[in-house]
């Protein structure tokens, strides 16, 4: 009798330990070049550190970057290709999320109110979606219905200006727009003008109101791409395209208003000098190490994060060629870079006491991909 009461325990054991493996779904926006068709979705083993196909997901034309709904219910991308014939720019899609699969299935498709967006995010209720239109210069608020369908505008802003780099900043350039991890705050940077713009949210009506300090000015030239938050809520991480460089600013949880911390910190090795441009950056999920992808030196720079918020270099990792967009797995443990043009997606392991990282598994194959999100379901 105990040898049965010992065997049904770990078989109910291993029963609840099997429940409780949750899928994980990595998903591609890609550049519709090289035989890209659209967005791809990837079933990824951890044990094994593999990713399988698991779906090709025809899209509008160059489904260039990806964001899953706060919901995890629905999938968003901002594409180059139009809506309707009758559009002046590009468009944004809505997918549903299969929860027992993770397969996309198509909603709807909406304009995104201007050129070239090249990045979308959500406000922490999931009522809203933020997107941002590179060559329009603007940001566009768009509410979101329960069933992930995509609204009209609630309100959006025009830029104007320029900057001292005549090639690239000669008008505003929308390239990324977040609301801060409290809510109240949305922070917009524009490449072509050197600033960092700040907001009240209202996420009653979607509404954008300026805030107290209703612009940050970087350096010259420097070029704001993305940036990333701590996990504390009290630093924002700015990386900086043209110049390579990394600024840090404090937050003023009350006002939204962003200091200084440290401005035009290096993301290439001093022994490098040929073109680059920064593009991703990311914090892992405790916040102990920051990570930045840079296209010419084809690598990730590493730095510790110091408890002032200040970065300490750490090292770099060589990736493939021209690594656009990456991200570090929710328990922190891996970090994939999306390398648009040799047209890999390639997995490293993060080593917890020194951030640095070890390639592991196998490059995985995929026409351009330019943005990486995952999933557990």
């Amino acid at each position: 009798m105990r040898r049965v009461l010992l065997f049904i325990a770990a078989v109910s054991l291993s029963i609840a330990s099997q429940a409780q493996v949750k899928k994980e779904i990595l998903y591609v926006g890609t550049f519709s070049v090289r035989g890209s068709q659209g967005i791809y979705a990837f079933t990824f083993n951890r044990a094994k550190r593999t990713l399988t196909p698991l779906q090709t997901i025809p899209s509008l034309e160059s489904p260039s970057y990806l964001e899953i709904h706060p919901s995890k219910k629905f999938l968003y991308s901002v594409n180059r290709g139009k809506a309707d014939a009758a559009d002046l720019g590009g468009s944004v899609s809505a997918y549903g999320i299969d929860p027992k699969t993770g397969r996309l299935s198509g909603l709807n498709h909406r304009p995104s109110y201007g050129a070239d967006p090249c990045h979308i995010s959500f406000d922490k209720e999931g009522n809203y979606a933020l997107v941002s239109n590179y060559n329009e210069g603007n940001i566009v608020v768009l509410p979101l219905f329960d069933d992930g369908l995509i609204g009209n505008p609630s309100d959006s802003k025009k830029y104007t200006g320029s900057s001292v780099d005549t090639a690239r900043q000669q008008s505003s350039h929308i390239h990324s727009a977040k609301v801060s991890p409290d809510n109240k705050f949305l922070y917009v940077a524009d490449l072509g003008t050197d600033k960092l713009y700040t907001y009240q949210f209202k996420s009653g009506d979607g509404k954008l109101i300026p805030a107290t300090t209703a612009e940050t000015q970087v350096a010259p030239g420097a070029g704001p791409r993305h940036f990333t938050f701590h996990p504390n809520g009290k630093f924002l991480y700015l990386a900086e395209e043209l110049t390579s460089t990394v600024s840090v600013f404090s937050i003023n949880k009350s006002t939204g208003t962003l200091t200084l911390v440290a401005d035009t910190i290096p993301s290439l090795p001093v022994t490098f000098s040929a073109r680059n441009t920064s593009a991703d950056i990311h914090t892992d999920p405790k916040g102990t190490f920051l990570y930045v992808s840079n296209r010419g030196f084809n690598g990730i720079t590493i730095y510790s994060i110091l408890p002032s918020g200040k970065l300490k270099f750490v090292g770099t990792q060589g990736t493939g060629k021209t690594p656009r967009n990456f991200m570090i797995d929710p328990k922190g443990e891996f970090l994939f870079v999306a390398n648009q043009d040799s047209d890999t997606i390639t997995l490293f392991r993060i080593t917890p006491k020194t951030g640095r990282l070890t390639p592991t598994g196998k490059p995985v194959k995929t026409p351009s991909p330019v943005c990486l999100k995952m999933l557990s379901i």
